[in-house]
């Protein structure tokens, strides 16, 4: 039986685990033990620091995996990488790899490779930046994190420094980037690639909470946008990807189009979008399996896309701001377009981030659902 090692353990990695089960690989996972929900499920657990990159190393290697992946989860990504390559296995260029985790170190790969991206600047652990010539509004983020952790919305220069201070707090390496802020609609673009080949599977319309934390609410697939925007957005997100080398697996991009049809690259992730996005919403949309294609690129038995299906799917996000989707959610069998809900906290919090939220519903519907 081949095996797959899984970097991460929390409840973002079970689909991928029960996926590469299903497809009668032998899992095995990594992670720290608190909140590590797959060791129950995987054939084998090991407590290691998703960071540790040399130790997971040393365990892969004895164990003879023959490929390594994860889903939802930038930090895991590095090492993912790490032990691929260093075992000969399909991967991204280790130095890219970081890149791709980056915020600050991907605007200048952008800025580079002319892809179309907002004004930044960095604020390293000394405090030192410059904005001279930046426009507010401008956005204050971690350098290194996901899931709208530390991000915060600045309109005026007596906001900026609790806004700085609040984002290197988030940031592993206690540095933030500061970026002018660009208005407009929020996509995220879904894409699998294999030996440098690049494959768009979707692109999701997403709904956020707005200023200043920005938290998404929902996600809707497919886009709204008209056909010609979004044929733009695909060439852009072409050369995104080829500057970030991304070569193997999954990708999600994040686009914001101004009221002008101006495109923007906020951050793209080497990795599936979270949100049930890559590993629900894609499938119910498309009919591609996202999940075995991405088992199936880093087993190096990869199989061009097919979109079987044209749905629209989606997800909806319970929180103190939602709270009318409580009832939905407790009563989703009545709903023949849900195909899966929970309530994950009884509490219902205003969202700072997205562990902040309560609850969600996700549904494949002919035409888009609005409870």
């Amino acid at each position: 039986m081949k095996k797959i090692a899984i970097i991460g353990a929390s409840y973002l990695q079970i689909p991928v685990v029960r996926k590469a089960k299903e497809m009668g690989l032998e899992t095995i996972c990594f992670a720290w033990e608190e909140g590590a929900v797959c060791k129950d499920i995987a054939d084998r657990f090991y407590p290691i620091d998703v960071k540790d990159k040399d130790a997971i190393l040393d365990v892969c290697k004895k164990e003879e995996i023959d490929g390594v992946t994860t889903i939802s989860s930038d930090l895991a990504v590095l090492t993912v990488n790490y032990v691929a390559s260093k075992m000969g296995l399909p991967s991204n260029p280790d130095e890219y790899s970081v890149v791709t985790t980056n915020k600050y170190m991907m605007r200048q790969c952008f800025q580079e490779h002319s892809v179309p991206s907002p004004k930044f600047t960095l604020v390293d652990s000394s405090n030192a930046y410059n904005i001279q010539g930046f426009k507010f509004p401008l956005i204050v983020k971690p350098t290194d994190r996901s899931g709208s952790r530390g991000v915060e919305k600045v309109l005026d220069p007596v906001q900026l420094e609790s806004a700085i201070a609040r984002a290197q707090k988030e940031s592993f390496e206690k540095k933030a980037i500061i970026e002018e802020f660009v208005t407009g609609r929020e996509v995220s673009v879904e894409s699998i690639s294999f030996e440098g080949r690049h494959h768009i599977l979707q692109i999701t319309d997403k709904v956020t909470t707005g200023a200043p934390y920005f938290v998404e609410l929902e996600h809707h697939q497919p886009s709204s946008l008209p056909a010609d925007i979004k044929s733009e957005i695909r060439e852009i997100v072409l050369q995104a990807l080829d500057a970030l080398h991304i070569c193997y697996g999954a990708s999600h991009s994040e686009l914001k189009i101004t009221e002008d049809g101006e495109i923007r690259v906020i951050e793209i992730g080497a990795r599936m979008g979270g949100d049930f996005i890559g590993s629900n919403l894609v499938q119910l949309s498309t009919g591609y399996d996202f999940l075995k294609g991405v088992i199936e690129v880093a087993m190096g038995d990869f199989h061009e896309p097919q979109i079987t299906e044209h749905n629209n799917s989606g997800v909806y996000f319970l929180s103190e701001e939602t709270k009318n989707l409580k009832k939905i959610i407790q009563n989703w069998q009545q709903y023949p377009e849900i195909v899966e809900a929970a309530i994950t906290d009884e509490e219902l919090r205003p969202i700072e981030c997205s562990g902040d939220r309560s609850g969600y519903f996700i549904y494949k519907s002919d035409i888009r659902f609005i409870p």
